[in-house]
């Protein structure tokens, strides 16, 4: 069971998260807020595993209350805005719903909190992530088994914090507690680090677009302190 806290100033907006969380059976509700000072008390009580939060509230944005946060619970942000996306996927956030929000995209976050929140809770995946690998495949551990990925179907890696998915030829990612980091070092040249969130294969790219990536009609972002090095590798 996932423990919620949802943080909004508008009542009519946690009437209809309150309701959303009902219809989930892996969601329980412990509070809700109408500001993040409210919300402090009860996240200090580590008793929160994921955290709905608008963004534009008064005295303290949902933003800034998360940063505040050292250990940070799972996030979703909930808010009417659309520009903060960015640096609201830049925290590390499960998912951004755009004000007013379906139950179908409410619960498209949820399910990826859940898998989240599992991988996180299941101590075997603790141990070294990449337990193999050779030329041409890696064997990654995701829950409870080692999946074998030939390094060629692979499109982009996401980091996410202390997990990142691995984007395949299969429709489904992999999920698996590791960081960006150490699995770029295990990654073959014909893979490069674009974002502080993002890596490539440089086989799947379909085109470059000022400072984006597009493959398979998915749009990567170039971070700024990538961008010379990732041009000089297609240049050459």
């Amino acid at each position: 069971m996932i423990r919620c806290l949802i943080i909004d100033d508008e009542p009519l907006a946690v009437e209809l998260l309150e309701d959303f969380v009902s219809k989930v059976p892996f969601l329980n509700l412990v509070k809700s807020c109408s500001s993040a000072f409210e919300a402090i008390s009860v996240i200090q009580d580590g008793t929160i595993d994921l955290i709905f939060s608008d963004i534009e509230m008064p005295d303290f944005t949902g933003i800034e209350f998360i940063k505040s946060i050292k250990n940070k619970p799972l996030f979703i942000f909930t808010t009417a805005y659309s520009h903060y996306a960015v640096e609201g996927f830049n925290l590390n956030a499960v998912d951004y719903l755009v004000k007013p929000i379906p139950f179908h995209r409410f619960l498209t976050a949820v399910n990826r909190a859940q898998e989240l929140f599992e991988l996180k809770a299941e101590p075997e995946t603790a141990v070294q992530t990449l337990t193999a690998q050779s030329s041409d495949f890696i064997f990654v551990k995701s829950e409870y088994e080692n999946l074998k990925v030939n390094l060629n179907t692979i499109r982009y890696i996401e980091g996410l914090k202390d997990y990142i998915k691995i984007y395949t030829d299969d429709p489904k990612p992999i999920l698996t507690l590791n960081s960006l980091k150490a699995f770029e070092e295990k990654l073959p040249p014909n893979f490069i680090r674009v974002h502080r969130s993002f890596i490539v294969s440089l086989n799947h790219i379909n085109s470059v677009q000022r400072n984006r990536i597009i493959i398979d009609k998915v749009y990567i972002p170039i971070g700024q302190n990538y961008k010379d090095d990732f041009i000089k590798r297609i240049e050459n």
